[in-house]
């Protein structure tokens, strides 16, 4: 359930004329209307396809589902070998149809990548505005269900199912969990009736959910002061590890310490590892139980405490207790071995490409290959930077696979990184 909601060519003259049969304004359809003929009749740019348009009408006698995708969206790209399988499955009875407000530009350039290659054959409308209007969504993938010359439902694409189809072509109406999609701006699950309530200020608000959301994507969003301070945030649809490793990471900005949080700062010491981690299936999606949403929003006087309220929260709420603490653990440090500085900048525009292969640091602080080395690399244990540099260096590595690799490559520096042990602060998670 976790979803990553995460983002070919004809001429002006063309686009001109589709936008010019799209009407100036449409009203976004609720389930039970009827489908406008404008939708029906409206010729739709299409890509990978032998015709430079379409219409829907032509599949107007069948199950139609509009997917709503785009190049960026790692979920979208992977529904399309299902979605394929089961329009070969059901032949003439339902008509699958990507669709994309993506330009033509912007789509030429995807299928010419190496990922985008293997999706070449996809047939989609693309320049999309029109379907998006009577159809609105904030996330995708998003499917619209349209049977019988009527929008039937909404949903996300995990119930785009052999099974929901043979239902939904037998005349079952219940087979399919409505989508509405949430809007992040608000309040998660407020009512409505509050925003009518007069001379009313929302000073504190709290909610904690266990199971996924179909309504919202994975992710979260932030609340601001007048002065632009965070006095809430959101978290929706991830697993419990996801929300501590986020409010670690503000406790350890708000805290100054010196090194930036990463994974390898988490001490999770606990024996059901999976009920924190989720259990991730077959596609990349997590187990719906698994997933949790939390928002917290606190009066703007106490907006400085506001992760420290989240953490006491999650040690409430949940059958673990996490803090923060300072304890003796086996880390990496990376030291001079000589006195000279050999990395100082030559200067040059900044570059920074840890952990890419080779990485370099030009005109960057040092900080920035040890913050991307603790936070995207195979090596385990965190890494301590007591070099003293504080300026800007220039250096280059081939490849970033162990620590001893890394020692040998800085060596030409006059740097090393031995393993030691330090008193570090952790984010130290234990069972209740």
């Amino acid at each position: 359930m976790k979803k990553k909601f995460c983002r070919e060519i004809l001429s002006l003259t063309l686009t001109a004329t589709l936008f010019l049969q799209i009407p100036a304004q449409l009203k976004a359809l609720k389930i039970g209307d009827a489908i406008p003929e404008e939708v029906w009749k409206t010729p739709l740019q299409v890509v990978n396809s032998g015709e430079k348009t379409i219409t829907l009408a032509k599949d107007r006698d069948k199950l139609i589902l509009l997917d709503f995708w785009a190049t960026w969206c790692s979920a979208c790209l992977l529904n399309f070998p299902g979605m394929e399988a089961l329009e070969e499955k059901f032949s003439d009875r339902i008509k699958i149809m990507p669709v994309t407000e993506q330009t033509d530009s912007v789509l030429e350039k995807f299928f010419t990548t190496k990922n985008g290659q293997r999706f070449s054959h996809v047939a989609s409308v693309i320049n999309d505005k029109m379907l998006k209007s009577y159809f609105p969504h904030k996330g995708i993938p998003f499917i619209v269900w349209i049977k019988d010359g009527k929008l039937i439902n909404t949903t996300d694409a995990e119930q785009v199912t052999a099974e929901n189809i043979s239902k939904i072509l037998g005349g079952d109406p219940d087979a399919l969990h409505t989508v509405i999609q949430m809007d992040r701006t608000r309040p998660l699950m407020l009512d409505e009736s509050f925003e009518r309530q007069r001379n009313v200020s929302l000073l504190n608000y709290s909610i904690f959910m266990k199971g996924g959301i179909p309504d919202i994507g994975a992710g979260g969003t932030f609340r601001y002061t007048a002065d632009k301070k965070v006095n809430g945030r959101q978290f929706t649809n991830l697993p419990l590890r996801d929300m501590y490793f986020a409010i670690g990471y503000e406790l350890f900005q708000s805290m100054n310490i010196k090194e930036s949080f990463s994974e390898k700062r988490m001490l999770v010491q606990i024996k059901n590892t999976k009920a924190m981690d989720g259990e991730l299936l077959p596609g990349g999606n997590y187990r719906k139980d698994d997933l949790y949403s939390y928002e917290l929003v606190v009066p703007a006087e106490k907006a400085d405490s506001l992760y420290q309220f989240m953490l006491k929260d999650l040690n409430r709420y949940t059958a673990f207790s996490a803090k923060i603490e300072k304890i003796k653990t086996d880390c990496y440090i990376l030291k001079r071995t000589v006195s000279e500085n050999r990395i100082q900048t030559k200067g040059g525009d900044l570059i920074s490409t840890f952990p890419q292969k080779p990485s370099i640091l030009r005109n960057a602080p040092l900080k920035h290959m040890v913050n991307m080395i603790n936070g995207q690399t195979p090596i385990r244990l965190p890494l301590i930077n007591e070099t003293g540099i504080m300026g800007n260096v220039d250096l280059r590595v081939s490849e970033i696979t162990t620590a001893e690799k890394l020692s040998k490559e800085l060596a030409k520096y006059g740097l090393t990184v031995t393993r030691e042990q330090r008193e570090l602060e952790m984010l130290v998670i234990k069972d209740q």
